[in-house]
């Protein structure tokens, strides 16, 4: 009975085995794929590469502070240098024989002989002398910006009109009570003058005033009253603007020896220079 029988696999077994696909598995999408993933696109940052970018970004931060301090402090000098010719020229090395004086606080400078005598108490804002020669001497004025506001010496008029106008300054300044005192005086020149090394301009006058009186101030006739030279001065100024406000260097000696400091007197005149300061005397417009 045995060898009659013919044995089968289970009909399930069957179609498990014809539901088995024939053709290969459908490929991965390309979102999954090995070759759309470069190795560089995904990246774990570590704790230490975050440091050292960390660092970087610091180190890039104080670099670019540092140069904009840098950029800073740098911007004045440099702007002081190519606006500001005239605050350097006064920095400029005097001739032999000259010391520079510098006023920081008026916002000028000037050369003076070396062995000029400071003089204290004189009323103006500095005054300077010969030692040898008491009548020669040099002094600043500046004007206070609450009167007058000065743009340019110009303001003042021509050479020829500021002339007038300081040498009736000067006659007034030597106003005498005393009876038969005469007072004689000239213009001699006044010019307008460039400074080659700014620009800034300035008026340059000479004059030239004569002093008379009588001896005997009581006497009845002109006869009894003669008249002698008491003294003659020759007085040259340099008038400059600068903060509003007119500077004037005024140098004077006794006519008989003008000639012989005529050559420090140009000196000095040339010398003399205005800077722009910045101070409550001048920005808030009261007088010094």
């Amino acid at each position: 009975a045995s060898r009659g029988v013919r044995l089968r696999p289970p009909s399930s077994v069957a179609q498990r085995t014809a539901r088995v696909p024939s053709s290969p598995p459908p490929p991965l999408p390309r979102a999954m794929s090995l070759r759309c993933a470069p190795r560089a696109t995904i990246v774990v940052p570590s704790a230490m590469s975050q440091q050292r970018s960390s660092g970087k970004t610091t180190a890039q931060a104080l670099l670019k502070r540092r140069d904009a301090l840098f950029g800073a402090a740098i911007a004045p000098m440099v702007l002081s240098h190519v606006f500001a010719p005239r605050q350097a020229a006064a920095f400029d090395r005097p001739p032999q024989g000259f010391t520079r004086y510098f006023d920081a606080i008026d916002g000028y400078a000037f050369a003076r002989p070396s062995d000029w005598i400071e003089v204290k108490g004189s009323g103006n804002d500095v005054f300077f002398r010969d030692p040898g020669e008491v009548e020669t001497n040099a002094f600043v004025s500046v004007s206070s910006p609450s009167s007058s506001t000065y743009a340019s010496v110009r303001d003042l008029g021509t050479p020829e009109a500021a002339a007038k106008r300081i040498l009736s300054q000067y006659l007034e300044e030597y106003m005498s009570t005393r009876l038969g005192v005469r007072r004689e005086s000239e213009i001699l020149s006044a010019t307008e003058r460039v400074n080659e090394s700014d620009g800034s301009i300035f008026y340059d006058i000479k004059l030239r005033i004569s002093s008379y009186s009588a001896k005997n101030q009581y006497g009845l006739t002109e006869a009894d009253r003669p008249q002698y030279l008491e003294w003659d001065r020759t007085l040259v100024s340099a008038l400059g603007t600068e903060n509003g406000k007119l500077y004037e260097l005024r140098l004077q000696s006794p006519t008989s020896s003008f000639e012989r400091h005529e050559r420090d007197f140009g000196v000095m005149m040339d010398s003399f220079k205005q800077f722009e300061v910045d101070t409550p005397s001048v920005r808030s417009g009261f007088g010094l």
